[in-house]
């Protein structure tokens, strides 16, 4: 009997196999998928290029199925029980809290509530609020969703755009990533494109009343995406700066009125306070300018005068031969200076001449995150030192502390230090500041890189001495934390024209791509330090390295094109460096973009040619003692292209080998992950071939491996490819 396959349910399937998850169930669903359609049109397909694509690939399979019973029949398996996990919108962690002395507003509030309650009409809930530095918009913004959280039961997702320093913003692929995990979408469940998350944010929010909030938008392409498609949900962008061009009902939050920033300041500093400064009371008004960072920091003098240190903190001392904080050369803020510009100064000058001079110095990094160590470096001072000064700096104002025991830097409070650095340290200690954090920052990260991938060649240049980390989840951990950081760290370093800081902080990144997908994060890091190592260091190892990293980022994020050139120049440095172990890998990349764009006989080539270059390597050479991993590995990538091309025996025997190695034949260590890949290869392969009943046997044992390793996306691929065997059998 023909089982009818419907062009409608082929094209849906295989959009959502090309805008699919990029983790380990989306990357089998993938090649399965296209090692059919190979079978199916009996020639090989590349991959589609655009949506259209899979809709036209879905019209050329369609009367193949009609005539052909055996091919509807696989595919009506895999339609039924390949569908894949579908993501779930989760509440996730809400909104941070609003501030306790928020002021006035009304008029802001009242256009926001009118946007979201308003009768949609065919246009989509969306508002921008803009303004100035300090002017209160977050505020606003954590307010309103505060406080009419009855009108978004669905949830209050937020996003913050703020670690993306040194002037340059977030792409919007990645915006879009940042949102979907906010809402519960698990790594490997995160479409690498972003057509594909665009379209599952679509799908997650459509009939939802709840509220998605930007904060620290810069370009009007971050949220554009963002914007509703379902009348339910309201976007909510805050940017702190001019106004974006956006489909949005655009709202300015201007300074606050003076009875307004009254109120403020009896909010901060008590009423008592208030009245005792009455005299001076229009000259403070007159600096604040309205604007709520400024009258915050200014109630917070009312609160301590008297109690300061002595001399006005730090206008007297002197700890490095510059005069101590002195601000930027004048005794007093400009007159008609900016008020977040006033406030940092009048902040800073209470700040002991110590404590100050770290501020200098730490702020000229624009980092995105700054804790004790960062900051001890920055100012040569001990690890303790540095944290009771940060300490004092936030109260002071001077930094703002976040929830996880970091501070940051208010961009213009940021500005202001820089200038200072600039008058009273001079460019020589500026820079010596910078390259000392950059320093830090690299032994840092290379040394967890090493604790998180201890068994690589690729994290190998960690310095000698014992690594603070103690194994791969705290090595895992602290690149997590630092990742923004690294980033900054070799735009620093690019800079300040430290090529070879900034080629090791980018290869301290592979642990994050690897293990933790942070591609969106790590690819602006990758291109640079690509681009030095062309500049500077051509045909090293080094450039070798780098260029492998990045082909392996484009590849994960489907940039295939791009993808391929990085990994072809990857090829030619380590040739030309005479790496034999890294031009095989690098081959072997080559390979895997091809397999993962259905070119099958490409791909075959690759992973012979890496295994050419792999036998090559001698006894004593570099990579001789995993020479017999290294051969599986590439045996079973053969597997899987030979599959691909219909060549299903020769398919069998080169994935039954690379099973057998990695089950610990010829007395090599038993590795039961790589196991139980080449088995899930090997049933895939003999599913195709008709034999089911080696197939699930096959998919057995590959679950009884996997199981104490709780690999639970492999686990449900197994079960769905199991439902497959039994759906044909």
């Amino acid at each position: 009997m023909l089982e009818i396959v419907t062009v409608s349910a082929l094209t849906a399937f295989l959009t959502a196999v090309g805008n699919g998850a990029a983790g380990e169930f989306g990357r089998q669903l993938h090649l399965s998928t296209g090692a059919l359609v190979r079978r199916t049109l009996g020639r090989e397909t590349p991959l589609p290029a655009a949506p259209q694509g899979w809709q036209e690939l879905a019209h050329q399979l369609h009367p193949v199925l009609l005539r052909n019973a055996e091919h509807a029949h696989a595919w009506a398996s895999l339609l039924h029980t390949q569908g894949g996990p579908v993501p779930v919108l989760r509440p996730g962690p809400g909104l941070p809290p609003a501030t306790r002395h928020f002021t006035d507003r009304d008029d802001v509030l009242k256009r926001l509530r009118r946007e979201a309650t308003r009768a949609a009409a065919g246009q989509p809930r969306a508002a921008l609020l803009y303004g100035p530095p300090g002017i209160g918009t977050s505020a606003v913004a954590l307010y309103f969703g505060a406080d009419q959280g009855a009108l978004f039961p669905d949830g209050r997702f937020y996003v913050d755009l703020r670690d993306a320093a040194g002037g340059s913003g977030v792409e919007p692929a990645a915006v879009v990533g940042r949102l979907l995990r906010t809402m519960g979408v698990e790594p490997e469940q995160l479409p690498p494109t972003e057509a594909g998350r665009v379209q599952l944010y679509r799908s997650l929010t459509a009939g939802r009343r709840a509220l998605v909030l930007v904060d620290h938008v810069t370009t009007a392409a971050q949220i554009r995406h963002l914007v509703p498609a379902t009348p339910e949900l309201l976007l909510l962008a805050v940017s702190s700066g001019p106004d974006l061009v956006v489909e949005a009902e655009r709202i300015a939050v201007p300074p606050l009125r003076e009875r307004d920033a009254v109120k403020m300041l009896r909010k901060v500093a008590g009423p008592e306070a208030v009245t005792r400064a009455k005299p001076r009371l229009p000259g403070v008004l007159a600096s604040c300018a309205g604007n709520p960072f400024a009258l915050k920091i200014a109630a917070m003098r009312l609160l301590t005068e008297g109690s300061g240190p002595a001399g006005d903190a730090g206008g007297t001392g002197d700890v490095d031969g510059t005069g101590g904080a002195g601000g930027t050369g004048d005794e007093d803020a400009p007159a008609g200076s900016d008020p977040v510009w006033a406030t940092a100064h009048h902040a800073y000058r209470r700040l002991r001449p110590e404590t100050a001079r770290l501020c200098r110095l730490t702020a000229l990094g624009d980092w995105p995150a700054i804790d004790a160590a960062l900051a001890a470096r920055a100012a040569g001072v001990e690890l303790a030192e540095a944290g009771a000064m940060l300490a004092e700096a936030a109260e002071e104002q001077v930094l703002d502390a976040s929830y996880d025991g970091r501070f940051r830097f208010r961009p213009g409070v940021r500005g202001y230090l820089e200038q200072a650095a600039g008058a009273q340290d001079g460019p020589a200690r500026c820079s010596a500041a910078v390259a000392r954090t950059l320093d830090g920052l690299r032994v840092r990260a290379l040394y967890a890189a090493r604790a998180a991938l201890p068994q690589s060649w690729r994290t190998d240049l960690a310095p000698d001495g014992e690594n603070p980390y103690a194994d791969e989840a705290a090595g895992l951990a602290a690149l997590r934390a630092e990742a923004a950081n690294l980033v900054r760290a070799v735009r620093l370093a690019d800079e300040y024209q430290q090529v070879e800081t900034a080629c090791e902080l980018a290869r301290a990144l592979w642990p994050v791509q690897l293990k933790l997908g942070y591609w969106d994060e790590a690819l602006p890091a990758l291109r640079i330090a690509a681009r030095l190592v062309d500049a500077y260091r051509p045909e090293s190892r080094m450039a070798g390295a780098l260029h492998f990293q990045l082909a392996h980022c484009l590849g994960a994020l489907e940039r295939w094109e791009e993808a391929d050139r990085a990994a072809g120049a990857a090829v030619a440095s380590e040739r030309a460096a005479g790496h034999l172990l890294g031009e095989a890998s690098c081959v072997e990349m080559r390979g895997l973009l091809r397999l993962n764009r259905w070119s099958y006989e490409a791909a075959y080539d690759h992973f012979t040619q890496a295994e050419r270059v792999y036998r090559r390597i001698g006894p004593g050479q570099e990579g001789a003692d995993d020479l017999g991993r290294a051969l599986a590995l590439a045996a079973r990538h053969q597997g899987r292209a030979l599959r691909g091309m219909g060549r299903l025996a020769e398919s069998r025997a080169r994935l039954e080998e690379a099973r057998d190695f990695f089950a610990g034949g010829s007395g090599a260590e038993r590795e039961p992950y790589n196991e139980a890949r080449a088995l899930t290869d090997l049933a895939e392969t003999l599913l195709d071939g008709g034999d089911t009943a080696a197939a699930l046997a096959a998919i057995a044992e590959a679950e009884r491996l996997l199981t104490p390793q709780r690999a639970t996306p492999h686990l449900r691929y197994l079960d769905q490819l199991r439902r497959r065997c039994q759906a044909v059998a």
